[in-house]
């Protein structure tokens, strides 16, 4: 019988193939990056192509490297970077444009419109998103507008819409063969074109997009034992795995860290940070800013719902120290520079480089440092980095309180970032609460492979998963109310700082 569960976590700025023993330990993993295209100021894109050819090559290279063969995985999940929009040719498997990536903001006009048009308070209440550069919606709408031929090609059913997990599993079940074209209510859920409460495509929210329903994948559950087919054995793994979950990669890590009960929240610190409160079977509509959104579904379960706060740049800002700044060699300096310092010496820095995600939603605000003295130095820059990523946390967990009413007992963290013990420590002081990280870091990879699991009987049901996650780390609070209290003005005054660089039309 086989032993292991595999999970392709196709990421932002890479992609691996993890596989999993039925304790949740890492047997297994590859890893490749993959380019980052920035044609244009405010535009990232990635090759698809590329995409798939690293998911191919990290897929046989965690088997290989482990030991195994494919008939060792009882079943294989997907999960990716959400928004990312990627529109090919079912016929030959070649795309029409570059995957625009869930960061770039071309689309800012046409958000604008939404918006001036009146068509922000219908995306609201049945998608549960507000008009943003964020989502997939319109980014398939600025591709069908400036791509040659590609409206004409999407109403003759020779153009098909995915994000990164769509395009992964096509390929990876036949491609242009008989490829399955379908999603999971979490990442429909991203697009702006699925209805919460029906889980389906709304003709009402294609009509403003001016989208075909043609072009778009069968929503299914996140963990089913049928609905994605298998791997061809012609693809990587040159066998007929089963392919039974899919998420989206921050529903994944909530997954990942078993945040199954009403009021459980992980917040995951990558390239940007994603804040997660599940609020059960309840869809909470959000009047602070926050993003109603589906956190997974299980089987013929109903689904559950959750808020979510989506902060565009955290982890990314430390890059920035690294490559533009070069005030450090590498992101784990930043740690060390930082606590050169005992605190921020009244610098702040809001990193707005795509504009201010939750709760703001600001597509005119740009990165600023404030309170700048001939005092400071790159060690209050790296410190004030670092506080940026938790003061933006601090943000999202404010307007969850005044959403749902839930006051949270603890923060489980994971992502890159949280291996900076400062970091984690400067959370607990911002928040108040304290933070814990499990000893399974990789959970969005994890995520995935439990919706895979579930769905084979490999996994039971969720009280197993639980009875699998463990803590490495707690941070509990040491700032007391008044300096929480007058950090926090702080963070504010200097987020004001940021608003109307741009103008959006």
């Amino acid at each position: 019988m086989p032993e292991f569960v595999g999970a392709v976590d196709q990421g932002t700025t890479s992609t691996r193939f993890m596989i999993f023993d039925h304790d949740g330990n890492e047997v297994a993993k590859a890893q490749l990056e993959h380019a980052q295209i920035l044609p244009r100021s405010g535009w990232v894109e990635h090759d698809p192509v590329e995409i798939w050819e690293r998911t191919n090559t990290v897929m046989q290279n965690a088997v290989r490297e482990g030991g195994l063969s494919a008939s060792d995985l009882t079943a294989v999940g997907i999960t990716n970077q959400r928004e990312t929009t990627v529109v090919w040719d079912p016929r030959t498997g070649r795309p029409y444009y570059n995957a625009i990536v869930w960061q770039d903001t071309r689309t800012d006009s046409i958000a604008a419109a939404l918006e001036r048009e009146g068509h922000g308070e219908v995306i609201r209440r049945k998608a549960g998103l507000p008009p943003a550069t964020y989502f997939s919606g319109g980014k398939i709408k600025w591709m069908l507008e400036n791509v040659d031929g590609l409206r004409e090609a999407a109403e003759q059913g020779h153009a098909i819409f995915g994000n990164t997990d769509c395009w992964v599993l096509w390929n990876l079940t036949g491609g242009p063969d008989g490829g399955i074209h379908a999603t999971d209510v979490t990442n429909a859920s991203r697009t702006m074109l699925m209805n919460l409460e029906t889980l389906d495509w709304d003709d009402e929210l294609l009509g403003i997009f001016g989208i075909p329903r043609a072009m778009l994948p069968t929503i299914n559950p996140s963990s089913h034992a049928e609905a994605y087919g298998q791997a061809r054995t012609s693809r990587p793994l040159r066998s007929a795995v089963p392919i039974t979950g899919v998420l989206g990669d921050q529903q994944a890590a909530t997954v990942g860290q078993v945040c199954f009960a009403t009021g459980e929240a992980k917040n995951t610190y990558g390239t940007g940070n994603f804040l997660v409160l599940n609020t059960g079977t309840d869809l909470v509509r959000s009047e602070h800013g926050l993003l109603t959104t589906v956190a997974y579904q299980f089987g013929d379960s109903p689904a559950i719902y959750a808020l979510e706060g989506s902060m565009a740049v955290t982890g990314s800002a430390v890059q920035w120290l690294r490559d533009q700044l070069k005030i450090i060699t590498t992101a784990a300096e930043s740690e060390r520079l930082a606590s050169t310092v005992e605190d921020n010496g009244g610098m702040y820095f809001v990193p707005a480089f795509s504009g201010l995600f939750a709760p703001y939603w600001r597509s005119d605000a740009r990165g600023a440092i404030v309170g700048l003295s001939r005092f400071h130095t790159n060690g209050h820059l790296a410190r004030a980095a670092l506080e940026a990523i938790c003061y933006q946390s601090r943000d999202v967990v404010e307007a969850m309180e005044q959403d749902s009413g839930v006051h949270l007992d603890v923060l489980k963290v994971d992502g890159g970032v949280t291996a900076n013990d400062l970091c984690m420590q400067i959370q607990a002081d911002v928040l108040g609460v304290p933070v814990s990280r499990p000893v399974v870091a990789e959970t969005t990879a994890l995520g995935a492979a439990y919706a895979a699991g579930l769905a084979t009987g490999f996994w039971r049901d969720t009280d197993e998963l639980r009875s699998h996650w463990q803590e490495s780390r707690r941070w509990a609070p040491q700032w007391n109310d008044e300096q929480r209290d007058e950090g926090y003005a702080g963070w504010k005054k200097a987020v004001e700082r940021t608003l109307d660089w741009v103008t959006v039309t």
